[in-house]
Parts: structure tokens; C-alpha cells; sequence
């Protein structure tokens, strides 16, 4: 896989640069509630910039139905790079229109614009080869180089992540470099103990990363709402909780092979619960107890890890050489059921080993409850390809940036 230290070696001075980002960002009312994806590709645009490319950057936001649609627009995200850059960024109101092509052709020496949503045109999701080749080719007019760097994307079979670098020379920016220099970490030559924390909503979206882990890790911590799946397949009731009926029979042939493996699968001890679940919005104080894990109330719903499983958890990480953390083990962003994940957050911090927290939700509550980035070893950009990484799974946009 080429750097991009090695393009800038070849010259990239009056070249027209196609840097493929991940600014899909999380947007209240049009305001960005957290940059950090247009933070961890800013150094390899301002970089090109920098050496005298003519930078064109693209990207998706959210999920739009193949049209332009003004909620989905990725004017902030120009915005606000343009205020990290300390530079003037333009910004095209199309993907390969009009205004695309003439916002590039304006671009002098250094400078860098921002195309529109590349999910506005349904070229770039198709599941159609010649339809998502046939866009690739569009987006490729605008350009001489690509760098690919949006690692949120390299999952996704989608034109300007496999089919466009296809049809240019092509380098690997830092991001792209990073991430996958980190997750060789977590699945080659790991320092041990390797410890895993695996959140979040449904335990079928791990359950490929469970699989592949049960040969690797040392230790699994279970939290968020997958967690009552493992509660119930113990035989624990879990009133009202999320639950993956589907998913019971999987999850006991986990917990059986972890035991056979030595990995000790480790599961709340007690739980935060409430009638209903919280109005996010208003976040108004909550009526919940505290109960054993095995004696959550049949009319209410398991919301938060209690405060033994905060200390067993921090006691299962305190020694690891190795953390993986994937997935909140609550309901973080209401303040009365944000009290387990910080204190995962915490114990990470605490750990004097390499810590790792997995993109997506976990890395928007470690910025949303206030921690120091820079205190951990690394936070990825890409919750979804993080995963698939460590499923062992070859991801379509890092096969393209191979030579």
C-alpha cells in the first residue's frame, strides 16, 4: 500500500488531489455536535495543501436516498475544516455537476474545496457494478491523484471507495495509516492480558467480532443492551430490556466455548432500571433502581451497568496490556445512565496498557462526558470497519488502496 508521504515524494504541486474523508458527523439542528472525524483527517489535507495540491475533498453524511436532500448537506463539514485549516475552503452544491467542476477548476495551488454529499448521487451506494463505475468515472474527471483516508468507509463497497482509486494512482493518508497500524496491534503480536469491552444496542451486531475474539482475547467485559441477551441465556429475568430472543440459543455457544477456551466472559452483576426508557431530549431526572442482575423487575428496563459491575469491570481492565473498547454499557447520553460508561471511559484511563476505544458511539461519549482524547492510545474513526477488521474480514476500500 503506497503512503502518502511517497506521493508527496513523487510531487503533488499543481495536481489535482481527490481525498476520499470521512466527515460524516452528527448534526443537531445543522450544527456540528462533534468534529472529531474532520479533526483526524485534517493533517493529511492540510499536509497535500501544504506541498501545493489542489485539494478536492468528498465525502458521505448520514444516509440520504440517492437525491440531494438539505438535511444531509456537508456544508458544515466544509465549514468547519476551513476553520481548522486557518484557510478558505470552497464548497461545491453538487457531487459531479456544474458546480463541482467549476469550483475545481478554480482551485489554485494549495487550495482545497469540499463536493457535496457523494450519497446525493445513487451512483455511489449502487450495488450495480457499471452504475457505481459509471459515477467513479465522473468523479474521476475531477481529479489526477487519489488518497484514500476516510477509514469509516473502507467497509463499504461504494464507487469512491473501491471503483474511483481503481481509476487513478492512489496513496493511503495518515488516518488510513494510523487505524490500520493500531488493529494490527489488536489482532497480531498482542500484549497480554488483551482485555475486550463490547456495548452497545443488539449482540447481533457483535457477534462475528465475538466469534473471532473467543481465540484471541484473555478477557470479555459484556455491557449495553446486548448484555441482557447473555443475562437471559443464564436464565435471569430481564423484564423489559432489549432482548434478542433470536439470538439465545448463539449466545449459550459462546458462553460454553469461552469456558472451553479460557477467555472469561464477563457479565453485569447489577443493573440501573427504570419503567421507561428516558427522554433524551429534555434528559429530565429518571426513576430507576438499583438491582441484581438476576433480579431486574418484569416491568422495567435494564438501562446502565450498577456500580458493583463498574468496579468489577475496572478491576477485569487494571492490568491489561491491551484494551479494546467497542460500545457504551449504557444509556450515556442521559446524565442518570452515563455513570458505566464513564467509569469504562475511566478504567482505560487508568490502564497503564495500550488502550483502544473502537469509533462510532464509544469515541462520541468519550468526547460527550468529557475526557481527554489525547489520554488514550488511540480513538478510531470507524466503529463499523473496526470491527470487521478484527472479524478478519477483508475490507473492500483497503484492497483498493493496494498496490
Amino acid at each position: 500500500m503506497k503512503t502518502i508521504d511517497e506521493l508527496l515524494a513523487e510531487g503533488v504541486a499543481g495536481k489535482r488531489v481527490f481525498v476520499r474523508a470521512d466527515l460524516n458527523v452528527p448534526l443537531a439542528e445543522g450544527a456540528i455536535t462533534d468534529d472529531g472525524r474532520i479533526r483526524a483527517v485534517q493533517p493529511t489535507i492540510a499536509k497535500l495543501a501544504g506541498a501545493g495540491a489542489r485539494v478536492v475533498v468528498a465525502s458521505h453524511l448520514g444516509r440520504p436516498k440517492g437525491a440531494p436532500d438539505p438535511a444531509f448537506s456537508l456544508a458544515p463539514a466544509a465549514k468547519r475544516l476551513g476553520e481548522l485549516l486557518g484557510a478558505e475552503v470552497a464548497f461545491a452544491t453538487d457531487t459531479v455537476g456544474p458546480a463541482a467542476r467549476a469550483t475545481v477548476d478554480a482551485l489554485a495551488d494549495g487550495q482545497v474545496a469540499v463536493l457535496e454529499n457523494l450519497r446525493f448521487n445513487a451512483g455511489e451506494t449502487a450495488k450495480d457494478d457499471a452504475e457505481r463505475g459509471a459515477f467513479a468515472d465522473q468523479l474521476a474527471e475531477l481529479a489526477d491523484l487519489y488518497v484514500g483516508d476516510g477509514f469509516g468507509a473502507v467497509h463499504r463497497k461504494h464507487a469512491s471507495v473501491v471503483d474511483l482509486p481503481a481509476r487513478l494512482p492512489h496513496a493511503a493518508g495518515y488516518l488510513i495509516a494510523t487505524e490500520v497500524g493500531v488493529l494490527k496491534k489488536l489482532s497480531t503480536d498482542v500484549k497480554r492480558p488483551y482485555v475486550v469491552v463490547l456495548g452497545g444496542a443488539k449482540v447481533s451486531d457483535k457477534l462475528a467480532v465475538i466469534d473471532e475474539l473467543l481465540g484471541k482475547a484473555d478477557r470479555l467485559l459484556i455491557g449495553g443492551g446486548m448484555a441482557y441477551t447473555f443475562l437471559k441465556a443464564k436464565g435471569y429475568e430481564v423484564g423489559i430490556s432489549l432482548l434478542q430472543e433470536d439470538q439465545l440459543e448463539k449466545v449459550t455457544e459462546y458462553m460454553e466455548r469461552a469456558e472451553r477456551n479460557g477467555v472469561e466472559l464477563v457479565l453485569p452483576v447489577d443493573i440501573l432500571a427504570a419503567s421507561q426508557f428516558p427522554d433524551l431530549k429534555t434528559k429530565a431526572p429518571a426513576d430507576f433502581i438499583t438491582v441484581a442482575a438476576d433480579q431486574i423487575p418484569a416491568d422495567k428496563e435494564g438501562l446502565d451497568i450498577g456500580p458493583r459491575t463498574r468496579e468489577l469491570y475496572a478491576s477485569k481492565i487494571a492490568d491489561a496490556e491491551t484494551v479494546f473498547w467497542n460500545g457504551p454499557v449504557g444509556v450515556f447520553e442521559h446524565p442518570d445512565y452515563a455513570g458505566g460508561t464513564q467509569a469504562v471511559a475511566q478504567a482505560l484511563l487508568d490502564s497503564k496498557g495500550f488502550t483502544v476505544v473502537g469509533g462510532g458511539d464509544s469515541a462520541a461519549a468519550v468526547r460527550t462526558l468529557g475526557f481527554d482524547e489525547t489520554a488514550f492510545g488511540h480513538i478510531s474513526t470507524g466503529g463499523g470497519a473496526s470491527l470487521e477488521y478484527l472479524e478478519g474480514k477483508t475490507l473492500p476500500g483497503l484492497a483498493a488502496l493496494e498496490d
